[in-house]
């Protein structure tokens, strides 16, 4: 059986724009960065995914949708462009991943509650196995909207916290990066 395929989602440029707002886990490049170095290491199957925004004045339309450099995808290295949260959606991800074979997937990226969540729920929902890097993700302020109820902004980490929590056990396992390092593949 082959190895599990790593997907690092929308880990891109337009990401530092200041308009996100407040983020947490400063690291979160690094370490997504230490999970494609070992899976680059042992030959296991990578693929980057990128949001390119419709919108031309959202943060990942134009150079916003470059890959930050300590993730960028190498020569051979499969790289997926998506306008939606999911990288199923209007992609050939499933079927690249079924033709290797792949079943298990570990996932890291930006941002947490959106692309990250919407990937890792359509990933179970299609049948593959999905660990969540958890501290390979991060999340913004912006990335809630409490306005519905009138409440105040969210912390970034309460965004991503919720997030990881909403999907832990029911559609991946959450785990640390360190944790997937010592695992077997």
């Amino acid at each position: 059986m082959p190895a599990a395929a790593l997907i690092l989602i929308d880990i891109q440029t337009g990401f530092d724009a200041a308009s996100w707002g407040e983020r947490n886990n400063p690291d979160a490049e690094a370490r997504a960065a230490a999970l494609l170095s070992a899976w680059r290491a042992r030959r296991d199957p990578v693929v980057h995914v990128r949001h390119v925004s419709t919108d031309p004045g959202n943060p990942l339309a134009g150079a916003g949708t470059r890959f930050k450099p300590q993730v960028a995808p190498v020569e051979g290295e499969t790289v997926i462009e998506k306008s939606v949260n999911a990288a199923f959606i209007g992609t050939t991800l499933e079927d690249r991943l079924r033709g290797l074979g792949v079943r298990d997937l570990v996932l890291c990226g930006l941002t947490t509650p959106h692309c990250v969540s919407t990937t890792a729920r359509m990933a179970a929902n299609l049948g593959f196995s999905v660990r969540l890097a958890h501290d390979a993700c991060a999340a913004f302020a912006t990335n809630a909207d409490m306005s519905w109820c009138g409440g105040e902004p969210m912390p970034p980490q309460a965004v991503h916290d919720a997030a990881v929590a909403h999907l832990h056990g029911e559609f991946a396992q959450a785990l640390s990066v360190a944790d997937l390092l010592e695992a077997p593949r």
